[in-house]
């Protein structure tokens, strides 16, 4: 990995926080983000105490829990903002009070309350923008200027520090009338508004953070040169899924000179609540999280929390060294996954250029991305991006001479969960790498990682139940297995997203021309894979083992699968490549064959074999759509490219045993794991 960019101001050894909006009542949603906000390294966190809320009922009770409850844990800037509709001369939130001074006693009342848990306060929230301040009755600010001056002077004569809300969008004729009126002079800071990217570069209005924040500084040295500039609000919507941009949008608003940074927001807000009138279906004001609104962290949060600022410069510093001139690179999306980097390896080994694009998504996936930096320098070209954003990758595929389509949602369960986000990574996200490739205009091949549950749960192949597994009872799909002429049966909201992929895969030979192949693979195992429940489960269980911890089983664990080595799997992809002018369109069963057939049970013993000792197992129930037995019968793969499954399943768990112990479990070794005596 490369050090962040030159162009950038480092952001280590800055704080930042949040901005988060809690709406009344939100007990549970406060419990629940104020630790995850924590565990970011966060410093600060802003929020709103309304006006209009704190009067309504069960208002103060709300915030007599919440301002306290926040205060104690983290440096909070509450934003006192939104007139009582009883007490507004227009009769909405956003206009002017009627008695202008009933705004410094109700700051003066908050003060009083709560005071003991802040030391800033910020006096109102963008009042330049028409929906938080009315300015159509306001036409010069006056009345705006003697409610926020008196305010802002009597908390400055009780010892806080009050901050002027920040206009949106950024106004500079605006902010010098604050100073011509004697705003600026009582005030300790203020706010500043940019969402770069989301709206304002989009609108026109953006002119960057220097140029803007040098504006605001030189009004605020004609007015009061020892007042801060915060940016108490700056964010990035992930609406385009393009979350790696967010996490980069965010390093950047962080090495701005200003004094502190507030990043909106934490997490989503959910669609079924209105953000502001009139801008109910702008889908950017609900993506604007670093975690989802069901509580998923994005990349952003992920990095935060795996280790910070740092982390996160780590990561979206990641250049992409330029290609050779004249230079036909390989593409593999989400190749930093385990298939994905081990068939990089391979190409890269062979010479080639290889693009690694990748959204890093998955915790670990970056440590594949720098061991084929490492190994193989600037012929890997990292693009750090999502294949849900179409816009985000096209230039990835412009000069691709092959690409390998692996990045994918993998897991079952999940897509259960969330079916939606499933869609959207394996649907959508194939049918962008298509037109991305097709848009291009080289032709270039397509070979796409499908998956065995395309062909459903298999309900009418009759079983034969043995004591540790179950057969099929046709001989012919007990000597061969399953073959491609099987129909297709989706079932799940995964099986049907790679399906729905799979085929558009076949069509886009069809339709287009293109040369498209697809892989419908069967369990694929071996070095540079982490092993989560939900995906790799051999890996899985293997990492449970070694660690001394219980696995989880769903159903009975008579079920039947042909684990294929990783090698083989390479191995099988780069002959599809060799060989697609004689199998474009065409699709392949891609697993370990009968001869590495397997029962769930007949791995765990092998692994208790290996080293040395039994570990707990668990059983649930059965998961939607689970085979009872599915093994791939890979004789038109081996007929048309003469592929063939080399690495037996003993053998290759061996392997895998022994690549984890030296890479996971370090100082350790198979033989020691045998002679350990389980507590």
């Amino acid at each position: 990995m490369t050090a962040p960019r030159d162009d950038m101001r480092s952001a280590q050894g800055r704080t930042y926080g949040f901005a988060e909006w809690f709406r009344p009542g939100e007990y549970a949603r406060t419990e629940e983000i104020l630790p995850d906000i924590l565990a970011s390294g966060a410093s600060y966190l802003r929020t709103h105490l309304s006006w209009a809320e704190y009067l309504a009922p069960g208002g103060q009770e709300w915030f007599d829990w919440l301002i306290p409850k926040v205060g104690s844990q983290i440096d909070l800037l509450p934003c006192i903002h939104y007139t009582p509709p009883s007490m507004s001369r227009t009769g909405r939130s956003s206009g002017a009070p009627v008695e202008l001074k009933a705004y410094a006693d109700f700051v003066d009342h908050v003060l009083t309350r709560y005071g003991a848990h802040f030391r800033h306060v910020e006096l109102w929230n963008e009042p330049n923008n028409l929906l938080d301040w009315d300015w159509r009755e306001d036409g010069d600010f006056q009345l705006f200027c003697e409610m926020v001056g008196g305010a802002a002077y009597w908390a400055q004569q009780r010892g806080f520090k009050p901050v002027l809300g920040g206009p949106c969008p950024f106004d500079p004729f605006w902010l010098n009338l604050m100073g011509e009126r004697g705003v600026l002079n009582v005030v300790d800071a203020v706010g500043f508004h940019g969402f770069p990217g989301t709206w304002d570069s989009e609108a026109g209005t953006w002119g960057g953070w220097d140029m803007h924040l040098g504006e605001t500084r030189r009004i605020l040295d004609r007015y009061n040169p020892k007042a801060e500039v915060w940016i108490t609000e700056t964010g990035y919507s992930t609406w385009r899924k393009d979350e790696v941009e967010q996490a980069r949008r965010f390093v950047k608003a962080l090495s701005v000179p200003a004094d502190r940074m507030y990043w909106y927001s934490w997490r989503d807000v959910p669609p079924d609540v209105a953000v502001q009138e009139g801008l109910w279906f702008d889908p950017r004001h609900y993506h604007l999280g670093a975690v989802d609104h069901e509580n998923q962290p994005k990349l952003l949060a992920r990095l935060l929390m795996e280790g910070g600022v740092e982390r996160l410069e780590q990561v979206t510093g990641i250049a992409s060294p330029q290609v050779a001139k004249g230079a036909r690179p390989v593409v593999i999306t989400g190749g930093s996954g385990f298939i994905g980097s081990n068939l990089a390896d391979s190409l890269l080994r062979d010479g080639e250029d290889v693009v690694i694009l990748d959204n890093l998504a998955r915790p670990g996936v970056d440590q594949n991305l720098a061991w084929l930096t490492d190994r193989h320098g600037a012929r890997v070209h990292p693009v750090i991006a999502d294949v849900r954003d179409l816009r985000g990758i096209q230039a990835a595929f412009a000069d691709a001479k092959a690409v390998f389509h692996f990045a994918a949602q993998t897991a079952v369960t999940t897509s259960l969960v969330h079916p939606l986000e499933d869609f959207e990574a394996n649907a959508r996200g194939t049918i962008n790498v298509l037109e991305a490739v097709r848009k291009a205009g080289h032709d270039a091949p397509v070979i796409f990682a499908s998956t065995n549950k395309v062909y459903g749960a298999l309900e009418d192949v009759e079983m034969v139940t043995l004591d540790d597994r179950y057969v099929p009872a046709d001989d012919a799909i007990r000597s061969h297995g399953i073959g491609e002429s099987r129909p297709l049966d989706f079932c799940t909201p995964y099986g049907c997203s790679k399906g729905v992929a799979d085929q558009y895969v076949l069509d886009y030979a069809k339709s287009y021309r293109l040369p498209t192949a697809v892989l419908r693979m069967s369990c694929i195992y071996g070095p540079r894979q982490f092993g989560t429940e939900d995906q790799g489960w051999v890996a899985h269980f293997l990492i449970r083992a070694l660690s001394g911890e219980p696995v989880s089983i769903y159903g009975d664990g008579k079920q039947v699968r042909d684990i294929l080595h990783v090698d083989d799997a390479v191995a099988a992809y780069r002959a599809v490549l060799d060989g697609i002018d004689r199998v474009k369109g065409g699709v392949f069963n891609l697993g370990g064959g009968p001869r590495n057939s397997v029962s769930i049970l007949n791995v765990l013993r092998e692994i208790e074999g290996l080293t040395g000792h039994p570990f707990e197992t668990q059983f649930g129930d059965w998961r939607a759509g689970d085979q009872f037995f599915f093994v791939a019968d890979t004789r038109k793969l081996e007929a048309e490219l003469g592929w063939q499954a080399k690495v037996r399943w003993r053998n290759g768990l061996q392997h895998l045993a022994e690549w984890l112990v030296e890479h996971r479990f370090a100082g350790r070794s198979l033989a020691s794991e045998k002679r350990r005596v389980p507590a």
